[in-house]
């Protein structure tokens, strides 16, 4: 019997051993090296994928102040709402999310599907605007079910609470911010700033630390000068003329003239700035129609209202008095041009009063041949046209206005009674806001306040005298009276003074004898003037064509409400003269 056998066994065992013990320090060696590796030149990677695998950084939106009216109506504020979205690379069953997912969107699941399975695209927003209880209640059934690839971020939904009132004013929100209005003008202020904060989760995904790095800054709140029910009624007004005459568009105006504050500002056609999509946004002439604010961003030629600036002008230079007797053929040739008046009338003498009260194109003329080219042009300059107002509204348009060195031979034919120079609606209301505050010319203020502090009021500069303010003021009391150009929108008891103005439209380099532009500018008391109210119809295609008829009425309407709501007194004068008693209205 050998005694080498066991000896044998031993050795292999040993060698087996040796090897198995070599075999477990090279993988020792291997893991140190490898946590050597990571812990050296991958720690930075590593860190980056720990955080993003346990720490979120949530974005705090911030909500966008709210817009008021002078009382502190909503006229635009936000709610908090969800985002819903969707990843299709991470959804296995998107038949079945769809029909999950659809009854709470709202949407039916032919609707939901192809976000679902919109490969490519990274992520997919299913829906942007989900209350945000109903975005929890989604979030915890998907929870529940197991289901991948849908998450939910919060963000905010824009409303305006009176739908289509003040639209244009306001404008609305977009992707971007503010589009149109005071949204766009004062979106610095109202959108605010946006916070971050980073969420810590365990590996359950619990929540264990919040963490703020940056505080969100909510938006300012705007206070807007404007009156909620006088921007109803006006609307209502403005509704009422686009539905009789049918024009290509319209703007009305209001504003307390001694603070230049504008009490409402109404645009025709409508806009429903809570479903902007659902509005004719249809370019008309260069300019949607819908969508502008025709109070600064439309251009026309005045026509017979802007004779005031002419007459102020005028009586300031001492050129004439508001009893000068004035000769007006029955027509005047110059430079190849007729001009003639609305009326046909035989040669005849008017009082420079006179003339306003029918509203005289060739006494117009008379006066401003009186006045000259040279004063003329700088009581155009004066009375702020050729440059925006400054009202803080977008798209505010200058004007055209013809510079002095080019007038030529019949620019003092056409200009003094308002042909051959464009204004805008605000310029108008300013120009006559300072012949109603006494000759003091301010810009048109539609901001009341901006974060709770009070917009200064604006100093204003005088261009004409407080005497010849009133008596132009007194001039235009006659066009309510009987023979006057408006004399059909007189309200008994009122003391009212105004303008009417009828304008060819130049089309084509030519002015056309088919469209027009209708305006009524006028103030309520004439003697202390607390309203001074505006409307402009571009075009007007139903029937008439005159300020007098077409604007006028509107104006009537407009003070006939204003007056009882505002509590003003029409007719203050002590020695009467206003007519019957006061009428009544309900606000």
């Amino acid at each position: 019997m050998s005694t080498h056998a066991p000896r044998r066994t031993v050795d292999v065992i040993d060698r087996r051993v040796g090897l198995l013990f070599g075999l477990f320090l090279l993988l020792l060696a291997c893991a140190l090296v490898r946590a050597f590796y990571l812990g050296t030149f991958k720690s930075d990677s590593l860190r980056a994928a720990a955080a993003v695998e346990h720490v979120n950084t949530v974005t705090i939106p911030a909500p966008r102040g709210e817009v008021t009216d002078r009382n502190g109506v909503a006229l635009a504020l936000s709610e908090s709402v969800d985002s819903v979205i969707a990843d299709p690379l991470l959804i296995t069953h998107p038949d079945h999310v769809a029909a999950v997912l659809a009854p709470l969107l709202g949407e039916t699941t032919q609707q939901v599907l192809p976000g679902l399975t919109k490969h490519g695209t990274g992520y997919v927003v299913l829906n942007n605007q989900i209350p945000a209880a109903t975005a929890a209640e989604l979030m915890k059934k998907v929870e529940n079910l197991g289901i991948n690839g849908i998450t939910d971020a919060a963000s905010e939904h824009r409303v305006y609470p009176r739908d289509a009132e003040a639209a244009q004013v306001l404008g609305w929100v977009g992707s971007s911010g503010g589009v149109w209005g005071v949204e766009e003008q004062f979106n610095h202020m109202l959108q605010g700033t946006a916070g971050t904060r980073q969420v810590v989760n365990d590996a359950l995904g619990q929540a264990i630390q919040v963490n703020t790095k940056k505080a969100m800054v909510p938006g300012a709140a705007l206070q807007l000068t404007l009156s909620a029910p006088l921007q109803a009624e006006v609307e209502h007004v403005l509704a009422g003329v686009g539905a009789e005459f049918k024009p290509e568009g319209a703007t009305a105006i209001v504003t307390d003239p001694q603070t230049d504050q504008i009490l409402a500002l109404a645009n025709w056609p409508s806009l429903n700035a809570n479903d902007v999509t659902s509005s004719d946004l249809k370019p008309v002439d260069g300019h949607v129609a819908a969508a502008e604010d025709q109070a600064v961003d439309y251009s026309y030629e005045p026509g017979s209202t802007f004779k005031a600036i002419t007459v102020a002008g005028a009586l300031q230079d001492g050129v004439v008095t508001p009893s000068t007797p004035i000769s007006v053929p029955s027509e005047l040739q110059e430079d190849g041009h007729t001009i003639t008046d609305a009326e046909p009338h035989p040669n005849e003498t008017l009082s420079v009063a006179q003339i306003l009260k029918v509203s005289s194109n060739i006494g117009a003329d008379e006066i401003g041949q009186r006045l000259g080219a040279d004063r003329f042009s700088g009581w155009v300059s004066r009375f702020g046209f050729g440059k925006p107002t400054g009202v803080a509204l977008p798209g505010e348009q200058s004007g055209i206005v013809r510079p002095l060195s080019q007038y030529y031979g019949f620019s003092m034919f056409n200009l003094p009674f308002g042909q051959g120079e464009s204004v805008t609606p605000i310029q108008m209301v300013q120009a006559y806001d300072a012949i109603a505050d006494g000759g003091v010319l301010r810009t048109p203020q539609i901001v009341e306040s901006v974060g709770g502090k009070s917009v200064a009021e604006p100093k204003g500069k005088r261009i004409i005298s407080t005497a010849v303010a009133g008596e132009l003021r007194n001039m235009l009391k006659g066009v309510f009276a009987d023979g006057g150009t408006a004399s059909g929108a007189a309200i008994p008891g009122f003391d009212l003074a105004g303008k009417t103005g009828t304008a060819e439209v130049a089309v084509n380099g030519k002015y056309s004898n088919s469209e027009f532009v209708a305006s009524f500018i006028g103030m309520v008391p004439a003697s202390n003037p607390k309203l001074v109210v505006a409307v402009v119809v571009n075009d007007p295609t139903n029937g008439t064509i005159y300020g007098g008829s077409v604007a006028a009425p509107a104006f009537q309407k407009i003070v006939g409400w204003a007056v009882p709501y505002f509590g003003i007194n029409p007719c203050p004068s002590p020695s009467g003269g206003c007519g019957q008693a006061p009428v009544t209205s309900t606000p």
